[in-house]
């Protein structure tokens, strides 16, 4: 088993770094601009992960689909200046990753957070880590659990979808991992809860990131 998988796939929000709270600034702030009452901060653990259409829509409700623009134009314009306020990675994981760069492990993250505020959070907090591609939620790329952008990696980096470890944290996490033929590891630290995670498919769970390590 320890031969068999080459690389790792990390989710970001709720896997690598812990960005609950930003997120809920700032969805709390739209809300707040369109006259809405805030959504108190565990409820996002169930909100967030799946785009920020789909927060944004889940937030307002269905009444209020008409307010859905606007609400992400003011949740990307309060999360671009404050989205790295709270912000941070997951005790244990800088260990982790570390070793895996020692190990020149080729690494990689695919988020449904759209790709700018990736790409920022990628390298404001784990910018002293290589990794070989970071893909957040892109234009004309469907989001997660369709496994498309995590093929694509896969292809870009020379490693067949049956070598990875995709890591996360959600529902949206596994799917993504069974329907792309990689080995769907869930972690507990984040959003979500482990019985969750194993109803959706994941084939292993951890509870400490340095766990990760068994399986390379």
């Amino acid at each position: 088993m320890s031969n068999r998988f080459d690389a790792v796939m990390f989710d970001l929000d709720g896997t690598l770094a812990d960005t609950l709270a930003d997120i809920a600034a700032a969805a709390n702030h739209a809300l707040g601009q369109l006259g809405h009452e805030p959504i108190e901060l565990p409820r996002y653990r169930y909100l967030a992960g799946q785009g920020l259409e789909r927060l944004i829509t889940d937030s307002l409700g269905p009444e209020h689909a008409g307010q859905i623009d606007e609400g992400m134009k003011l949740f990307r314009a309060f999360y671009a200046e404050h989205g790295m306020d709270q912000t941070k990675p997951y005790d244990g994981v800088p260990e982790l990753l570390d070793e895996l760069v020692r190990r020149k492990v080729p690494l990689s993250v695919l988020s449904n957070k759209p790709h700018p505020a990736t790409q920022t959070v990628m390298e404001k907090v784990f910018g002293r880590w290589t990794f070989d591609a970071i893909f957040g939620h892109r234009p004309g790329a469907p989001l997660k659990p369709d496994p498309a952008s995590a093929l694509e990696i896969a292809q870009m980096l020379k490693v067949e979808p049956q070598h990875w470890l995709y890591v996360g944290d959600t529902k949206v996490d596994m799917e993504t991992a069974t329907a792309a033929g990689m080995f769907a590891v869930g972690v507990t630290w984040g959003f979500r809860d482990e019985p969750e995670l194993v109803a959706s498919g994941a084939r292993v769970i951890i509870h400490e990131p340095l766990e990760l390590l068994a399986w390379m």
